[in-house]
């Protein structure tokens, strides 16, 4: 939802994005001696479908789903498997789709672009997903030959709030399918189900309205959401407009009263920054009493005018613009996938300052993130990781950031430019050719130059089983520098993170505080005013990792953890820009 800066090292996977529209429900859903009434429903073409007509099957398996659901999306292959084992065991399976936002259009579409294999069914009212209990997506019933609920919850335990694991360690629905067949009792009937709120046709309101969405809630979520909550953007949903935001109604007040949106962790207690996206307690409350009240659209002409983004480059044309390779690459269906890494000459005759720069993916459903590294002659990619010379990153939500007058960032003659592409799979095959493209000045105009460094401490050891592990990583500034930007990074076991400087004369202070650090969201934290940093002084980073069966995260809790650029790695990166005076008499 936020606006954040370039100079991020985003290691995720776009599944970890998905506590930005998932989470487990309060309560499980009902199932004790629970039968389903008869109903009829059509399909995307058009067919009547009704429950009647599995009344031969030994069972059936209901799943309810979405269109704009993430998690939906990483289910189909999964469902799709189930389905073709389940039809020759006498076992339907079939979907429902309740969401009042996804039209039938978009809901064939769907059906046609992930190409699922089982009957996809309209219920544009919620009739049957109310008749089910149904309320979220995706929802798994398992009905007995009488239509009786035998099994109700979610698909599997792989996904949840802020963590994936990389297999489910149980599969609810096939064992509970397995189990019926069998002739034995389910053994756990109920299970909480993991999605988003299945979208309703409308909502009861509290009392009268006084709070609209033309005159109090478009303005938010203009400025706080719809940079990501957009076409084309990274966010599962649009809020552009009423029509897009009252379906969602639900999972807004849901994530804005948990405070999971807009994500921003910084303590408040240290440091201010200029792009906090931090909710006031006057726009959550705003947001939770539309909710309420029951999601009043008020007067149109009241609202502000729409926000307008520009299709092109954000920098503008830029000077020179490279392709990441001279074909696309074939993005695997599922699975991890390998960081990709393109070496790209952009021919440079003599130094370049660069002013502006911006990594632009070919293909945003895949396109995690990008970090791209200037490599001048006599240097390594590895070196320059390690120095942490990053000119430019695409991750969710970040836009480019050109640098202000008079501030550039030097790229020395004969440089090559690295693209490091994570991609991550979305259930179909899918095909990128990400792009980078730069803006430069002249030397004389110069003032400062700008350069991205890090803290880092290449040497974890991380013990198996245990919690609040603590390590530190340093980095001594050379000459005087102003500090600009803080990143902290590490991966699914890190816990919390501090910048602290301490100064020639032994003070300490500090910077930045980020006592529950989400792995999800990849942050840049910019100073509201520049921090001088004098020669001598220490950037400290300190950060704690969770390697225990308690951090939900934990690819395997049983394994000592070290240093390593993939996710079930661990990383301790205390990312930085910082920028000192070059040319006092440039203009």
């Amino acid at each position: 939802m936020p606006r954040r800066l370039n100079h991020v090292c985003a290691l995720l996977t776009l599944v970890l994005l998905l506590p930005t529209a998932l989470r487990a429900a309060d309560q499980p859903a009902e199932t004790a001696a629970r039968k389903i009434k008869e109903f009829q429903l059509r399909d995307v073409l058009g067919k009547p479908v009704s429950l009647a007509e599995f009344g031969d099957r030994k069972a059936v398996v209901a799943v309810f789903l979405g269109t704009e659901c993430p998690l939906v999306k990483l289910y189909i292959p999964r469902l799709n498997d189930l389905h073709a084992r389940l039809a020759k065991q006498g076992v339907a399976l079939v979907a429902i789709d309740s969401n009042v936002q996804d039209t039938l259009t978009e809901t064939a579409a769907f059906v046609r672009r992930h190409d699922v294999a089982f009957p996809v069914l309209m219920d544009p009212d919620g009739a049957v997903a109310q008749s089910f209990g149904a309320t979220r997506t995706p929802q798994a019933f398992v009905l007995d030959a009488q239509h009786m609920v035998r099994y109700a919850g979610r698909i599997d335990d792989q996904f949840g709030v802020g963590y994936q694991r990389p297999q489910p360690t149980r599969e609810d629905l096939s064992v509970a399918v397995d189990e019926l067949l069998a002739g034995k009792s389910v053994s756990t009937p109920q299970t909480k189900p993991v999605g988003c709120i299945i979208g309703r046709t409308e909502r009861p309101a509290a009392g009268k309205a006084t709070v609209n969405y033309s005159e109090h809630v478009a303005s938010i979520l203009q400025n706080r959401c719809v940079e990501c909550h957009r076409s084309g953007e990274i966010a599962p949903f649009p809020l552009m407009t009423y029509e897009d935001a009252r379906p969602w109604a639900e999972m807004i007040a849901e994530v804005v009263s948990e405070r999971r949106m807009p994500p921003w962790f910084a303590n408040p207690e240290f440091g201010h920054f200029s792009n906090s996206s931090q909710l006031s307690e006057q726009e959550r409350n705003t947001l939770l009493s539309w909710v309420e009240q029951g999601c009043a659209e008020g007067d149109p002409a009241k609202a502000p005018p729409p926000v307008t983004f520009s299709s092109d480059w954000q920098i503008g044309k830029p000077d020179l613009v490279l392709k990441m390779a001279d074909k696309p690459y074939s993005v695997a269906p599922t699975g991890a996938i390998p960081y990709q890494h393109y070496t790209v000459d952009p021919g440079f005759t003599e130094d370049m300052w660069m002013t502006a720069s911006e990594s632009r993916p070919g293909n945003r459903s895949v396109v995690h993130h990008i970090l791209v590294f200037a490599v001048p002659p006599g240097s390594t990619f590895q070196e320059q990781f390690v120095k942490g010379h990053l000119i430019a990153a695409f991750a969710p939500g970040v836009p480019p950031h050109p640098l202000p007058k008079g501030q550039a960032t030097l790229l020395r003659k004969g440089s090559q430019i690295v693209m490091q592409v994570h991609y991550t799979a979305n259930g179909r095959v899918e095909e990128d050719l990400s792009s980078l493209g730069l803006k430069f000045c002249r030397a004389e105009e110069v003032k400062q130059e700008v350069e991205c460094g890090m803290a880092i401490n290449v040497l974890l050891s991380i013990k198996p089983q245990l919690a609040d592990q603590k390590f530190r990583a340093d980095y001594v500034f050379k000459d005087d520098r102003l500090l600009l930007t803080m990143t902290p990074h590490m991966h699914l076991r890190g816990k919390a993170f501090r910048y602290e400087a301490v100064y020639p004369d032994g003070k300490k202070e500090v910077l930045l505080d980020v006592p529950r650090y989400d792995f999800n969201w990849q942050i840049t934290y910019k100073l509201a005013e520049p921090k001088l940093m004098p020669k001598g002084t220490r950037l400290r980073c300190y950060a704690t990792f969770d390697n225990s069966t308690e951090n939900l995260s934990n690819p395997n809790p049983a394994m000592q953890v070290r240093f390593g650029e993939q996710t079930w790695d661990e990383m301790l990166i205390g990312w930085y820009t910082a920028a000192h005076v070059v040319n006092p008499a440039s203009p």
